[in-house]
């Protein structure tokens, strides 16, 4: 199983999109041991090489760093913050919440504060609050006092969410979008202890603003194929019908078939099924979700790069805290190391 003290470090740390030194650290780290090599590109993705055999096919594993949070935007006279979002985040979920502010003096705590209900009007109590009508409350009584505390336009705010487990099966925690993917991805690199191919252990950046770091650290590898490692929706919740969101905790990962930004290349969706099978891996498909992930910049490299994404089912992504099932990502890497075995035969 991937190891539970290696993703509660990924899942703790702060790495919001564009602010990633603190995973990034940590990933050159946990992927050193079974690497020949750790490197990173100028945008700051993180890639560990794994050497294969004389013209061996180059695989680019990639798994995001960065989660979302948010950016300091200003500081009022009276000492609170209003924020900028960094991601998809939905306006619902950021009220009262408790958040870490990265202040070149160090974290402060802070909550997120409108507001209060008891003396809105009838139609304010209506109506969700959008995070610009929101502010983050530090406890400091003016902007000078703010700044005394180190606060500065541009700091990076992060959700103050600690990993935990439930049960043997079951944990929860903040980023598990793309920490999770990161940790299986480093769990795959350790099982491959000798391997055909060529493996590129990509930590990349700035996937929620726009896959970038795909985008860059792809080029600059151009592999033979290119497999993302990130989470989807859990559509097994109440409420959500299944044809909107089939993907179900404990039934696998899913192979994304399409989605807004990208085709599966047949070849590699056809090697990942038939690996899936012959190893007695739970899988499920899935098309036709909005969004994305690293798979849809990396198949865009130079010439073109077949490229699937396997994503690990979460409940509540892109919100202060997950859940997943340890058996999914479990099944993930196993998907990973023999799909990864397999591709000599295929390319």
């Amino acid at each position: 199983m991937v190891s539970l003290e290696v993703l509660a470090k990924l899942c703790n740390a702060c790495g919001v999109a564009g602010r990633e030194e603190e995973v990034r650290s940590l990933m050159r780290k946990l992927l050193k041991p079974y690497v020949d090599e750790v490197k990173e590109d100028k945008l700051g993705s993180v890639i560990g090489i794994k050497e294969g055999g004389k013209n061996a096919p180059k695989v680019m594993l990639a798994g995001h760093m960065d989660e979302i949070g948010l950016l300091v935007k200003t500081i009022s006279k009276e000492g609170y913050l209003q924020f900028a979002k960094i991601g998809g985040i939905d306006d619902r979920v950021l009220l009262a919440q408790k958040v870490m502010v990265f202040t070149e003096k160090g974290p402060l705590h802070g909550i997120i504060g409108s507001k209060p209900p008891h003396i809105q009007k009838e139609d304010e109590r209506k109506r969700a609050i959008t995070y610009d009508e929101l502010f983050i409350d530090i406890g400091a009584g003016s902007q000078e006092e703010a700044n005394k505390m180190g606060v500065r336009i541009g700091d990076v705010v992060e959700f103050d969410v600690k990993f935990a487990a439930i049960n043997k099966d079951i944990v929860i925690g903040k980023a598990f979008d793309d920490r999770v993917g990161c940790a299986a991805m480093i769990e795959a690199v350790k099982r491959l202890e000798k391997t055909e191919c060529t493996v590129y252990a990509v930590g990349t950046v700035q996937e929620e603003v726009g896959a970038r770091g795909a985008t860059t650290s792809a080029f600059g590898i151009y592999p033979d194929v290119g497999l993302a490692l990130d989470v989807t929706v859990a559509g097994d919740i109440p409420g959500v019908k299944e044809v909107d969101a089939p993907t179900k905790l404990k039934k696998g990962p899913s192979l994304t078939i399409a989605d807004s930004s990208h085709i599966s290349h047949p070849k590699v969706l056809r090697l990942l099924t038939e690996a899936a099978e012959e190893n007695k891996i739970p899988y499920q498909l899935e098309a036709g979700l909005p969004g994305g992930t690293d798979a849809g910049r990396i198949s865009l490299a130079k010439e073109g790069v077949p490229s699937c994404s396997i994503c690990i089912p979460t409940r509540y992504i892109h919100s202060p805290t997950s859940l997943l099932s340890l058996t999914d990502v479990e099944n993930t890497v196993k998907l990973t190391v023999a799909a990864v075995k397999k591709i000599p035969k295929y390319f």
